[in-house]
């Protein structure tokens, strides 16, 4: 493609993306976000609040979610270790899954609610 065909190519591309925007511009329901925005960033000046400590503050949830991250095929994520200390005995299990054969006893013995509400926090 010779320079003066690409230039117009993107002088074209250029003034359709203006139509578009200014097409935007008169669009009553962007004017009404942009005046919410406006206000709801003045609002949170006001009270020295960022937008991440208000979705703490709505969705205390939110911010726990774990992150998206690319896996390859035949990887799994490692599992967290968990420490269950028994308030009877004061022994303690360290497992990362519920196989564990004392854990298993306990879990006969005591009921399943009760021994995972021994989960060291």
């Amino acid at each position: 493609m010779s320079k003066l065909a690409e230039f117009r190519q993107l002088e074209k591309h250029l003034a359709e993306q203006l139509q578009a925007l200014e097409a935007l511009k008169g669009d009553a329901g962007l004017k009404k976000e942009i005046e919410f925005e406006k206000k709801l960033r003045a609002l949170l000046a006001e009270y020295g609040y960022s937008l991440s400590n208000v979705i703490n503050l709505l969705d205390p949830q939110a911010g726990r979610s774990a992150p998206v991250v690319e896996s390859k095929p035949g990887t799994r994520k490692t599992r967290q270790v968990k420490v269950y200390k028994n308030p009877h005995t004061g022994e303690v299990i360290e497992t990362k899954g519920g196989n564990h054969k004392g854990l298993k006893e306990w879990k006969a013995e005591y009921g399943s609610d009760t021994v995972e509400s021994w989960l060291a926090k």
